[in-house]
């Protein structure tokens, strides 16, 4: 009985072991190490960041390249273009304003032909000629106060012209871009133009009045002249001798 049992329990213990054994399969695998491909595989990997380091570098550029482009284009909120010519336009009108001898060689032509005649006729009045040096005298004096009005007016756009450049150069100092820079110094140009404008006329003014005033001496001694030769006559008391 207990051979019989021993014998049972081995039959039996390798038909178990059997069938485990045919799907049992190795617990390891080798792993191979290429250090070639390795190698290869490091520097494809560092070109490729090269290449996208290089990319963001030419993005940046680009974008700074536009922001200067965009501050270069910016203009300048500011002009003063209305002060300037408003300072000529006050001067304009004191021009406008002066009587006696006229700015315009049209007008000037004529009237300097009636004031300033190269000879008189021997029926002219005394009375004519005194009322016409009078006239010549009152011509003489208006160009003088108008000279020293325009004066005055240019003085008084120095004084804001001041102000003015102070401004100019501080933007064309502060100026964002290129195309402001341009800007204010245009304008601070325009500025020396006006002030040099200013200058002619007040030399026009000045040296029409001082011509004026020569003109109307000399003509007065000429008038002096001939009343004094009408006076005297032939200087004979008796006709015939």
């Amino acid at each position: 009985m207990m051979r019989r049992r021993l014998l049972s329990g081995l039959i039996t213990v390798s038909l178990i072991a059997k069938p485990m054994a045919d799907y049992v399969q190795p617990a390891y695998a080798l792993i191979v190490f290429d250090p070639s491909n390795y190698a290869q595989n490091v520097l494809t990997a560092a070109r490729a960041l090269e290449q996208i380091n290089n990319q963001i570098q030419s993005l940046q550029n680009q974008a700074t390249m536009l922001q200067n482009m965009a501050r270069n284009l910016h203009r300048l909120d500011f002009s003063s273009v209305g002060q300037l010519t408003g300072s000529l336009h006050r001067i304009d009108g004191l021009m406008d304003q002066a009587s006696g001898l006229s700015f315009d060689l049209g007008k000037l032509q004529d009237q300097w032909r009636s004031q300033y005649p190269e000879s008189y006729d021997a029926t002219i009045k005394v009375s004519d000629v005194a009322s016409a040096a009078r006239e010549r005298w009152q011509s003489a004096m208006q160009a003088f106060r108008q000279t020293m009005g325009v004066q005055s007016q240019i003085v008084e756009n120095v004084r804001a012209d001041g102000d003015l450049l102070a401004d100019l150069v501080n933007r064309s100092q502060g100026a964002a871009g290129a195309l402001q820079a341009s800007q204010a110094t245009n304008q601070l140009m325009a500025l020396s133009t006006k002030q040099q404008m200013q200058i002619q006329t007040l030399l026009a003014t000045q040296f029409r009045a001082e011509a004026e005033d020569a003109a109307r001496k000399a003509q007065s001694e000429e008038a002096a002249r001939e009343m004094t030769k009408r006076f005297l006559g032939t200087g004979s008391a008796y006709p015939g001798n």
